[in-house]
């Protein structure tokens, strides 16, 4: 919703309150940009909802309101009552193009907003096990996960951008042990690699830098010796791999402020304090010599769940615990976590156990990011992470490129399937969103060169066509779409503004003469409107982590 749009809805409020003596919630005013142009600038059918309340007909009831509107909003010129009852409101021209001023003041800042001040939220995304390469699903999540903060960022909250690193457990012994076979490999040495462990040809490429950086040091060692060899290997491996993630995730232009490891949650003593905690609470009991959390107490699961095993080891659910504890003692009460579609069963019994431990059900939301299918030629493109043969986001990358990439992962809502489509991202023409959108920025940037210094004007009286108001009407609904996708955390919302803003600046341009030397005054106020669409348009693709081209 625009400026113009709450001062309108507010001026509504207090005619009803003057004329009817009825306060109303701001919800319950409806504002909308009519369909037909001729109908007016905005309409509310406010009157219509409030027909059976009022015991009177939709007409009367707004009939007995426009007095009143108008002297509380003095930037309407006119209203009038349509149809059955719909409200509908004509501007002052003046009012309506103000947010150039907005605009070209603000620059690279327009869109900022508030509504999320005071909030702080940790957003936890990608989180892959330092295992192998990043793959086309973590891609999504990662392009989501980097709009999402993005979007919470420009709206005031205090956001945390975390990765959690899976360091801990069995799939990190497979590593090192995988990594430790490739590494005696390149002596010659007939080590097998363990059958449940990484064959993958990424594994081999960090056995060649541990060769590299240490030589044969770990060739030969005594039996005393091999479980501090095995440990060494685990750490190089996540170490590495790491470092790799790191690289790709930098290349996809995604950054993260905080990396928090599972092992140091143990190292610290965290699970088990949580764990005790827990116990002393009762809200754990022993049976076969295991510690079981009484999830189905709190009617949200199916059946209770093993914190530590009869082995004394602890299953990952208590480290997960753990970490979500410390995220709220570091001081963000409120967590987002992006979760793959596998972990779907996953979140009642982790929210759960926050709101045993005293917290509120919300406190934690995941979004569930679902499989993406890679198509090219009309063909899926398997993958498989352990045969070795998986797209990663590198690879990606370097075929489409990251804006390409970025803007098609977070073009379609994250809870739904998805065909990457190859040849769609590659193509160089307006079937292609990115393109199509990157296109008409670069073409404002070409107009803008070719024109006279902008001069600056305290009104802009001369956009009175219905092309100018439809884009100055859009543009001024910036900042709220930005808070609306913060709070809901759908950067698609971005993408569908981004497409609706390029199609609005098309149709001005090829219906309005901006270059016109024979009206400089009218040429003038244009491009100061030209200028203000490529502001915006540079913003919003900024939120989704995409270039503005100045020249294509």
């Amino acid at each position: 919703m625009s400026l113009i749009e709450t001062e309108l809805k507010q001026g509504i409020k207090s005619a009803l309150k003057q004329v009817y003596d009825l306060e109303v919630e701001n919800d319950f005013v409806v504002i909308e940009i009519p369909k037909n142009p001729d109908m007016g600038d905005y309409s509310t059918n406010v009157a219509m909802r409030l027909a059976k309340q009022l015991h009177n007909s939709p007409r009367a009831i707004a009939e007995g309101m426009l007095e009143a509107i108008k002297e509380a909003s003095p930037f309407v010129e006119s209203a009038e009552v349509a149809g059955a009852g719909f409200i509908n409101f004509r501007i002052k021209k003046s009012k309506i193009a103000d947010v150039i001023h907005t605009v070209l003041k603000e620059g690279e800042h327009f869109g900022e907003n508030e509504s999320g001040k005071g909030v702080s939220i940790l957003v936890e995304y990608v989180s892959a096990n330092p295992t192998g390469d990043l793959h086309l699903g973590h891609a999504r999540g990662a392009a989501w996960g980097d709009c999402i903060t993005r979007l919470l960022n420009k709206s005031g909250y205090n956001c945390l951008r975390e990765f959690y690193v899976n360091d801990a457990g069995v799939q990190i012994t497979k590593l090192g042990q995988s990594l430790l076979a490739r590494y005696l490999q390149l002596f010659g040495i007939d080590a097998a690699l363990p059958e449940d462990g990484y064959h993958g040809q990424d594994v081999a490429d960090i056995a060649k830098i541990v060769k590299e950086q240490e030589g044969d040091k770990w060739v030969n060692v005594s039996a005393d010796q091999e479980e501090e060899r095995l440990q060494h290997f685990r750490k190089e491996g996540i170490r590495l791999e790491l470092d790799k993630i790191k690289r790709d995730l930098d290349y996809f232009r995604v950054h993260f402020d905080s990396w928090i490891s599972e092992q140091s949650l143990y190292d610290r003593g965290l699970v088990e304090e949580t764990l005790k905690k827990m116990e002393d609470m009762g809200l754990t009991y022993e049976k076969d010599g295991a510690v079981w959390f009484k999830t189905t107490e709190f009617g949200r699961d199916d059946k209770d769940r093993v914190l530590r095993k009869q082995d004394g080891t602890y299953t990952y659910f208590a480290p997960d615990i753990a970490n979500h504890m410390d995220k709220i003692a570091r001081g963000y009460p409120k967590m987002v976590n992006l979760w793959g579609a596998d972990h779907h069963g996953y979140i009642a019994r982790m929210k759960t156990a926050i709101h045993a431990m005293g917290y509120g059900w919300d406190d934690l939301e995941v979004d569930i990011i679902q499989m993406v299918r890679l198509v090219e030629d009309g063909k899926e493109v398997k993958m498989s992470k352990r045969a070795g043969n998986a797209i990663t986001i590198r690879e990606l990358v370097d075929e489409v490129g990251a804006d390409a990439a970025r803007y098609l992962f977070v073009s379609k809502a994250v809870d739904t399937h998805m065909d990457f489509d190859i040849a769609l991202a590659k193509r160089k023409s307006n079937d292609n969103p990115v393109y199509y959108a990157q296109y008409a920025h670069a073409r404002m940037c070409s107009i803008l060169r070719q024109a006279p210094a902008l001069k600056e004007v305290s009104e802009y009286t001369r956009l009175t066509s219905e092309k100018e108001k439809a884009l100055l009407k859009l543009i001024a609904e910036f900042p709220e779409m930005v808070a609306d996708a913060a709070l809901t955390r759908q950067p698609n919302k971005v993408c569908n503004y981004i497409q609706k803003l390029a199609q609005h600046f098309h149709s001005f341009y090829n219906a309005c003469k901006v270059l016109d030397d024979k009206n400089p005054e009218l040429s003038n106020e244009r491009l100061a409107l030209l200028n203000a669409t490529k502001i915006t348009l540079a913003n919003a693709l900024d939120l989704v982590g995409v270039s503005a081209p100045e020249r294509m």
